[in-house]
């Protein structure tokens, strides 16, 4: 019993120090001084990665090495991992402007 912990432990690393990290990493703007952060994992990733409570909790872990509050929630076989911190006034305004300046920029080219 205490290898199969063992392997299951080490699994749990991996997944936490090489993959989930990299995409909690990748999907920060550095402009939101780590806030904001989130990540979205389909199906596919999911059967990838393993069980989905497995995941969920390397995930909540992953999430807290960089400071965040991680939330998780599944929603359709996708599950959304965020930070639910409270973020700055400043980073929240500048997101707010960026939010408006992309769907600014889609209705654009829709016309």
């Amino acid at each position: 019993m205490p290898a199969k912990d063992e392997l299951a432990r080490r699994r749990h690393d991996k997944l936490v120090d090489h993959r989930l990290e990299s995409l909690m990493r990748a999907s920060l703007k550095p402009r939101y001084r780590g806030y904001h952060g989130q990540l979205i994992l389909s199906s596919g990733d999911l059967e990838e990665m393993g069980e989905l409570n497995d995941v969920r909790r390397a995930a909540r872990e992953a999430g807290r090495r960089f400071g965040w509050q991680p939330k998780t929630h599944v929603v359709d076989a996708r599950l959304f991992v965020y930070d639910d911190r409270e973020v700055p006034r400043e980073i929240s305004e500048l997101a707010a402007r960026d939010a408006a300046d992309a769907v600014d920029a889609a209705l654009r080219r829709g016309e």
